[in-house]
C-alpha cells in the first residue's frame, strides 16, 4: 500500500503523539522524582512484528536504543501466540534490558478485536532494587540487587502477586518502587487504548502497511546520508577515567555505500567495579551517534538502526559479560557517542559536535526531616559541546537528556538543601563557537540523619575536547566539605556535611581567533566570559566599563 506524503506525515505524527501520551501518563502517575521530575524514562510503540515504530519525544537515547532488543528478548521468552489480552511483561536483566538492574522494562501487547496488533514498552529507573544500593561499589552483578528474568507481571489483567511480593521484599523503598511499577503498567494501558482508537479512526485492521512506510522512509533517508560519506574506515581512540586507572575506548567506523560497521576492537577489558557496559547499552549510543549526524530531524524508529552493524570483543568494557558489575555503566557508556563523533570528524567536519561536559549523578538515600524515606538522584549537567555555527548551551546534558529536579521539589522531598547553583564563566572551551559553560552546585545534608551519597562522574582527568581548532572545556571536580574526593565514590554524609561539584565545560569549535570581539563583549555582559578569560583564551581586550572590545594587531593570539 502506498501513502500520499501528506497523509503519511499526518498519520506518522499521530503515532508519535500516542507515544507522547504514554510518556505523559507515566510522568503523571509515577511516585519517584527520578521519573516524575527528572524524566529518566522512555516510552515506545512497536508494530505487530515487533519493529519499533515510534518513541515519545521526551525519551532518553539509551532506553530508546535498548528497547527494540528488549522486546525481541521478551518475545523469545513469551512468543506472540502465547500472549493474551491483559498480559504485561517485565524484566530488569542488564543484558536484556538497559544495561543495569535499576531500570525496569514493562511491555504490554496490544489487542484489537481479539487480534494482537502492536506492543507498547516503557522503561524507568527505579528508586531501588536492593543489593548494595545504586553506586559503583559492586564487583559483580550479584551485589547489585534483584535481577528479574522476563516474567508476566500481569496475566490476563490479574497481578502476579507472588512476583510483586518478591520484588517488594527485596527493596528498601517498597512504596515508591511499587508506585513506579504500577505507573509503568498504567501508561502502557493508555498507549494500547489510544493506538486502538487510532486504528478505528483510520479503519486500519493491520499496522503493517503504515509501519513499513514509516520505517522504510526513515531507513531510505538514513542510507542516503550515509552514502554521502566517503567510503573508508575512520578510527578513534580516547582515554576515559576508570576507578583506579584510565580505560581506553577504541573504534573503527567503516562506511561501505549505505552501510556502517562499527568495530570496538582494542577497547580495554572489563574491570571488577560497577562501570562495565553491556553491549545493548553500547549499541544504543552507537545508533544515537550515527543518527544525529545523518537524520537528526526524523523521529526514531527501526529504520534508523537498520544500516548499522556493531561488533565488539566479548568481555571488553563496552561488551561486558555476566557476571560483570554494571550499575554505573553510563559513566563509561556515554563516551561511546564522542568516540564515534571523533572518528567521523575527518569525514563530517561540519556536522559533528565538540565533546560535551556530560551529566553527573548523585544517588542519595536516607531519611528526610519528616521521617520519610529518601531515594532519589540529583542530576547535574556540564556544558554542551559547540557545533559549527552554534555555541554550546550552558549546563546542558549530552548525550543523555535527564533533567535536574526543580530545587523547591528536591528540597521539600529530600531535606537536602541546594546552597547554590551557578554558572562558571570561562569553563566552556574557547572557539569560534564557544563550548557551553559548566555549573557549580553545593548540596548540604539537612535531613538530620546520616545520608548515603554515591557519585557518578567523569571528565575529571580528560576534558571535553574541542574540534577544528576549538579548545577543551574545564574539568569536573567533586568536593566533600571542601576536600576533593573520588568522583565515583560512595560517602556517608553526616548532618551538615556539604557535597559540591564543579561540572565539566563543553568543548569549543573552530579557532578562538575567529570569534568576533563584539561577541565576547556580549558573552562578558551575560556572565559567560570574564575579561581575563577573553584575554587569555581569545587574545581580546575587553573594557567592560566602556563597552569596548578589541583584538590588538600583532598581539598575543590564543
Amino acid at each position: 500500500m502506498s501513502y500520499d506524503p501528506v497523509e503519511l506525515g499526518i498519520m506518522w505524527d499521530r503515532v508519535v503523539s500516542i507515544a507522547d501520551e504514554i510518556v505523559s501518563a507515566l510522568i503523571t502517575t509515577s511516585f519517584s522524582t527520578i521519573v516524575r521530575e527528572s524524566g529518566d524514562l522512555s516510552c515506545m510503540l512497536f508494530n505487530g512484528d515487533g519493529a519499533s515504530l515510534a518513541q515519545g519525544n521526551f525519551s532518553v537515547p539509551s532506553f530508546t536504543g535498548t528497547g527494540p532488543p528488549t522486546l525481541r528478548h521478551m518475545l523469545n521468552r513469551f512468543p506472540a501466540e502465547s500472549l493474551e489480552p491483559g498480559d504485561v511483561l517485565i524484566t530488569n536483566d542488564p543484558w536484556m534490558g538497559t544495561g543495569h538492574t535499576w531500570d525496569v522494562n514493562v511491555m504490554r501487547p496490544v489487542f484489537r478485536r481479539g487480534r494482537l496488533v502492536a506492543y507498547t514498552l516503557s522503561v524507568t529507573h527505579l528508586p531501588d532494587i536492593g543489593g548494595l544500593g545504586y553506586s559503583t561499589s559492586g564487583t559483580d552483578i550479584f551485589a547489585e540487587g534483584l535481577r528479574l528474568p522476563i516474567q508476566k507481571l500481569l496475566k490476563r489483567g490479574e497481578m502476579n502477586a507472588e512476583l510483586m511480593e518478591i520484588i517488594l521484599g527485596n527493596v528498601r523503598f517498597p512504596e515508591m518502587v511499587q508506585g513506579d511499577i504500577l505507573a509503568n503498567i498504567a501508561c502502557n494501558e493508555v498507549g494500547g487504548r489510544l493506538l486502538c482508537d487510532f486504528m478505528d479512526e483510520y479503519a486500519l485492521d493491520d499496522l503493517g502497511p503504515l509501519s513499513r512506510a514509516i520505517i522504510g522512509r526513515t531507513e531510505a533517508a538514513m542510507r542516503a546520508k550515509i552514502a554521502a560519506i566517503p567510503d573508508g574506515t575512520y578510527r578513534n581512540s580516547i582515554p576515559v577515567e576508570g576507578i583506579d586507572a584510565a580505560l581506553r575506548l577504541e573504534c573503527a567506523v567503516t562506511i561501505r555505500g549505505s552501510d556502517v560497521l562499527i568495530d570496538l576492537a582494542g577497547t580495554t577489558p572489563s574491570v571488577p567495579r560497577a562501570i562495565n557496559v553491556p553491549l545493548c547499552y553500547t549499541r544504543a549510543f552507537c545508533n544515537y551517534a550515527l543518527k544525529v549526524v545523518t537524520i537528526p530531524d526524523l523521529p526514531n524508529n527501526e529504520g534508523a538502526a537498520n544500516p548499522i552493524t556493531l561488533q565488539a570483543p566479548p568481555g571488553c568494557v563496552l561488551n561486558a559479560l555476566s557476571p560483570a558489575a554494571t550499575a554505573g555503566r553510563h559513566v563509561i557508556g556515554h563516551f561511546v557517542a564522542p568516540l564515534i563523533f571523533g572518528a567521523l570528524a575527518p569525514a563530517l567536519p561540519d556536522q559533528v559536535q565538540a565533546d560535551s561536559g556530560m551529566l553527573s549523578q548523585t544517588s542519595c538515600r536516607g531519611t528526610n526531616q519528616a521521617g520519610r524515606p529518601v531515594s532519589s538522584l540529583f542530576f547535574a549537567a556540564g556544558g554542551f559541546g559547540a557545533l559549527k555555527g552554534q555555541d554550546g548551551r550552558d549546563a546542558t546534558p549530552g548525550p543523555s537528556n535527564m533533567i535536574g529536579s526543580p530545587i523547591e521539589i528536591w528540597e521539600d522531598e529530600t531535606s537536602i538543601t541546594v546552597l547554590h547553583k551557578r554558572l562558571v564563566p570561562d569553563s566552556g572551551g574557547a572557539g569560534e563557537w564557544r563550548g557551553g559553560n559548566a555549573q557549580e552546585i553545593a548540596l548540604r545534608n539537612d535531613t538530620g540523619h546520616v545520608l548515603d551519597a554515591a557519585c557518578f562522574s567523569s571528565r575529571t582527568e580528560y576534558a571535553a575536547q574541542g574540534y577544528n581548532g576549538g579548545q577543551p572545556g574545564a574539568l569536573r571536580e567533586t568536593r566533600l566539605n571542601g576536600t576533593p574526593v573520588h568522583p565515583k565514590g560512595r560517602y556517608l554524609l553526616a548532618p551538615g556535611d556539604i557535597l559540591a561539584t564543579r561540572e565539566a565545560g563543553g568543548g569549543g569549535y573552530g579557532s578562538p581567533a575567529r570569534r568576533p570581539p563584539a561577541q565576547l563583549l556580549a558573552d562578558a555582559a551575560a556572565g559567560r566570559v570574564t575579561a581575563a578569560g577573553a584575554a587569555r583564551d581569545y587574545g581580546v581586550e575587553l573594557d567592560l566599563a566602556r563597552g569596548t572590545a578589541r583584538r590588538p594587531v600583532g598581539g598575543n593570539q590564543p
